[in-house]
């Protein structure tokens, strides 16, 4: 599997090689998403997804499944390009985030620092790209942000492999646990 197949492939709580509208949801929740950005989110990631990725010849569906194995033809624009038009990871794309924008802390993100990302990614024309962006950073920042404020590197490599999903989904069951 790519990175970016294992990135969606922590969504596909059945393991059958889709991510439904159910299970996207149900993803966003076992990650820290409220009930209100787990619903649009789930309409957005596969009202936009799961056309671009159906198999020809496939019948669209109202569940709107992400296949898996397509999943790099949902590449947006707009985007840092640490995912290559196959899913693979470019590490040397993944560095010039921190060059170009960790300004106070070479190894983290701050909101501003992410902003300033998000509006030097945009690519002229492009209209749906920065959405995708902006929802998909800014959801990661708020989910994964350390007590400082800070967005860490090592964190957001998680995100390309989607490792960072399955520690987020232990720290939430672990908090759940001790509050019982």
């Amino acid at each position: 599997m790519t990175p970016l197949q294992m990135h969606a492939s922590f969504f596909d709580r059945n393991k059958d090689g889709m991510v439904t509208l159910k299970e996207t949801y149900q993803g966003m929740r076992a990650i820290g998403c409220s009930v209100p950005v787990s619903a649009a989110g789930s309409l957005f990631i596969n009202g936009f997804l799961s056309p671009k990725t159906r198999p020809p010849g496939k019948s669209a569906s109202a569940s709107l499944p992400i296949y898996i194995e397509n999943i790099n033809k949902g590449k947006h624009g707009s985007d840092t390009d640490s995912y290559d038009s196959q899913g693979r990871f470019v590490p040397e794309k993944f560095e010039q985030i921190f060059i170009k924008y960790a300004k106070t802390n070479p190894n983290a993100l701050t909101s501003k620092e992410l902003d300033d990302m998000l509006k030097g990614n945009k690519d002229p024309g492009d209209t749906k790209g920065p959405i995708a962006a902006q929802g998909e950073w800014k959801l990661l920042y708020d989910l994964a942000k350390d007590k400082d404020g800070f967005l860490q590197k090592d964190t957001i490599r998680g995100v390309y492999d989607g490792s960072l999903f399955y520690k987020l989904e232990q720290a939430r069951s672990s908090s759940k646990i001790k509050k019982s």
